[in-house]
């Protein structure tokens, strides 16, 4: 798809509330081939505002996706997550495609800089609290707030994958005991789901020296048990170079239960959360697995997809220690 027009842009702008004369730096970032990322700045009478549009590489393809994700936001935000304020959906006359525009966050989400650099030195000692405390604050968002979201339970998450591995024609015996392990350990219902980011883990958090400033990329959100965001930033895959730290690199999991449970979450289990842990570590075996899959069937021809190939072993290999009682 074409790059956004600044002449199409700012009309737009303006039928969103944003009184903006010139529009400066549009540029796009990397990120997911899901969708676009464009920063870009508008000066205002007010002043400049920095500004991020989100859009789907194709012309309307995923409107409703993009306009749920965006009322997500926008219900996430008034509750207090820290999450980017979202400021207009783009419609259809806009003719730039599906997407929104939103407040840019400053701030640091590569991992290996979160962990290892200076910088973060400060921030590091409490980030596993304050990712507790985030997510608590994410799973308190009133669900009558939110636009229609899917419901993935922990069954739901199970029969999901159950039908992905298969299909790929492809025995990996340690999902397949992962599978059964998570079959006979299914956590209690949750009496009331709660909204569920998705992708809660160290990578898609915008961090200061100060700590989190907003929790980003919300398009896997769903309705479900919370603790799956709490397991999924304990997969090992996420600590990076900090494996011994297992609430994602940065500390215990006794730190991200504390801040969880003082910010008004309920403390889970430990075999909950395991339960989770395990769902978690399988869960990105799957993801390699099928982007491996996705180079080596001609779909895109991309040697990152193939070499990711790779973190399916690692992955079978973390999934076993976690079976035999290693977190």
């Amino acid at each position: 798809m074409p790059a956004p027009d600044p002449e199409l842009l700012l009309p737009a702008l303006h039928r969103g509330g944003i009184d903006a004369a010139a529009i400066d730096g549009l540029h796009r970032v990397s990120g997911g081939a899901s969708r676009e990322t464009w920063l870009f700045d508008a000066t205002t009478s007010e002043g400049v505002e920095h500004l991020v549009l989100r859009r789907d590489p194709g012309r309307a393809t995923l409107a409703t996706e993009r306009s749920t994700e965006y009322a997500l936001l926008a219900a996430a935000y008034q509750s207090g997550v820290a999450a980017p304020r979202v400021r207009m959906l783009l419609e259809d006359s806009d003719e730039l495609g599906s997407g929104f525009v939103m407040d840019r966050v400053d701030g640091e989400t590569i991992p290996r800089k979160i962990l290892r650099d200076d910088d973060f030195a400060a921030a590091r000692p409490h980030l596993a609290r304050d990712c507790g405390a985030l997510a608590a604050t994410v799973h308190a968002v009133p669900v009558p707030t939110l636009p229609e979201l899917e419901l993935l339970d922990a069954p739901g998450h199970l029969a999901q994958w159950r039908a992905l591995l298969d299909a790929t024609g492809e025995p990996h015996a340690a999902f397949e005991l992962g599978m059964r392990w998570m079959e006979a350990h299914l956590p209690p219902p949750v009496a009331s789901p709660a909204l569920v980011h998705g992708d809660f883990r160290n990578g898609n958090l915008m961090v200061g020296p100060e700590g989190i400033r907003a929790l980003l990329d919300w398009e896997l959100a769903h309705l479900g048990d919370p603790i799956e965001d709490l397991g999924w930033l304990c997969v090992r895959a996420w600590r990076f170079s900090e494996r011994q730290k297992v609430a994602g690199g940065f500390g215990s999991i006794d730190e991200l239960l504390d801040g969880y449970e003082a910010a008004g979450g309920a403390r889970p289990t430990d075999d909950t959360l395991r339960f989770w842990v395990v769902l978690g570590t399988l869960r990105w075996g799957g993801i390699a697995m099928m982007q491996a899959f996705t180079h080596l069937q001609g779909r895109v021809r991309s040697v990152e997809l193939a070499a990711i190939g790779r973190r399916v072993a690692e992955t079978e290999w973390d999934l076993l220690r976690l079976l035999d009682g290693d977190w």
